[in-house]
């Protein structure tokens, strides 16, 4: 009976750590998708680029040397508003950098944490088997560090199943959030 409930909790492993890989990288690529949302050019820098090129055209079109002056006093109005937008997006370089940051180190110390506790809790217990036919080259590299070995199945450890559920994971996140 002890066996059979070990047995039952080793066949929900797989499915709950990949789930939980999986909720870490997708909360992982919501915030850089909405950090690259966020982080798009407000008006104001738009209104500041279109009046920059405005003026940097009109003091291009003023080449005689009558009109030397009017030409450079444009570029140093140009100058100026290109000087007025590097401060403002370095104001909102900063903002972004203040709002998500705390974010994404606290979710990065979290996967940290996650993936270590998960190693260090299946280290050397079997996460789940396959049969022998579907891996035949790589079934000695998913068996590793698992532990147990069976005649005709593959014992994937926990170490060949992070990595794959990472990849599997990142693969779906970035097909989903772009």
């Amino acid at each position: 009976m002890e066996e059979n409930l070990t047995e039952h909790g080793k066949s929900l492993a797989a499915p709950a750590i990949f789930t939980l890989i999986f909720s870490l990288h997708f909360v992982s690529k919501y915030l850089e998708f909405h950090k690259k949302k966020k982080g798009s050019m407000s008006e104001l820098d738009v209104q500041l680029r279109a009046e920059i090129k405005q003026l940097l055209k009109e003091a291009s079109s003023l080449t005689q040397p009558s009109t030397f002056a009017q030409a450079a006093k444009l570029r140093r109005m140009a100058a100026a508003k290109e000087k007025e937008l590097a401060k403002n997006q370095e104001m909102h370089d900063k903002d972004m950098k203040l709002s998500f940051g705390t974010y994404e180190k606290l979710l990065t110390i979290s996967k940290v944490l996650t993936y270590v506790v998960l190693i260090l809790w299946f280290w050397k217990i079997p996460i789940t088997t396959i049969s022998d036919q579907l891996v035949q080259p790589f079934g000695k590299l998913l068996s590793w560090r698992s532990g147990a070995y069976l005649k005709d199945n593959v014992v994937v450890g926990i170490i060949p199943w992070l990595i794959v559920s990472t990849r599997v994971s990142r693969f779906i996140c970035r097909k989903v959030l772009e």
